[in-house]
């Protein structure tokens, strides 16, 4: 005959096994990542691309206008969503929302989860200047000093996990924004040149973006368009 077992010395074993178990609770920047993760996937419809991009001209740039890859990868972006307004958009109510002013939110670590900083007018800016903004921004950032309208406005968003040695991720698109781009890690992988084989460092660009505003062939549009001024250097 089979035995009943008590569930409550059950689950006092099983949570002995895991060791002591310290409860804690959430900041507010946490709770706010929660909301909005939970939301984007619970209502957003979103399409995912990626491409590869050939970044040995990106890299001889940013050597030799001592700029930061991020500012590089804002310019790509920025200056391509010209090209894709229907990608510098949202869709709200039922309804398109197409914006005039192209501002790109930035992904940046902090001790305890992230934040994400609007770099306005992104299009606007050199690549110095997108430098030294995202110097300032990312200290503000770690301080935990960012203003509310630093966080606000953006009409796109970018992380940028490029020194994180991670090769792909997957990008949530923040709603109600119709799209949003992860930069991988820069590898050496073989690449064609000149009929040769040889090292050559890639970078993995995924595109996320909501499929009720942005389909597939501009989407498509947006990501190659940003893989073609990188790997070009046309910024």
């Amino acid at each position: 005959m089979l035995g009943v077992v008590d569930g409550s010395a059950l689950s006092g074993e099983a949570a002995g096994l895991k060791g002591q178990t310290r409860i804690e609770e959430p900041t507010r920047a946490q709770r706010t990542i929660v909301r909005r993760s939970a939301e984007a996937r619970a209502t957003v419809p979103d399409l995912e691309l990626d491409t590869e991009v050939g970044m040995e001209t990106c890299l001889g740039l940013a050597a030799e206008r001592g700029c930061s890859i991020t500012a590089l990868l804002v310019r790509a972006c920025a200056l391509t969503l010209r090209d894709v307004p229907r990608a510098n958009a949202a869709y709200r109510d039922g309804r398109f929302e197409l914006y005039s002013r192209i501002n790109v939110g930035v992904t940046i670590e902090t001790e305890d989860a992230y934040a994400v900083p609007t770099v306005l007018d992104a299009d606007r800016k050199s690549l110095p200047e997108l430098t030294a903004e995202l110097a300032t921004l990312t200290v503000r950032a770690q301080r935990g000093e960012l203003t509310p309208p630093q966080l606000s406005g953006a009409t796109f968003t970018l992380t940028d996990l490029s020194d994180h040695g991670v090769a792909r991720s997957s990008a949530i698109v923040t709603p109600p924004q119709a799209a949003a781009v992860v930069a991988g890690a820069i590898r050496t992988v073989p690449v064609l040149r000149d009929g040769a084989i040889v090292p050559g460092p890639v970078m993995t660009l995924t595109l996320g973006c909501d499929h009720r505003i942005l389909y597939g062939g501009r989407a498509a549009r947006l990501l190659r368009g940003a893989a073609d001024r990188l790997g070009t250097g046309r910024m």
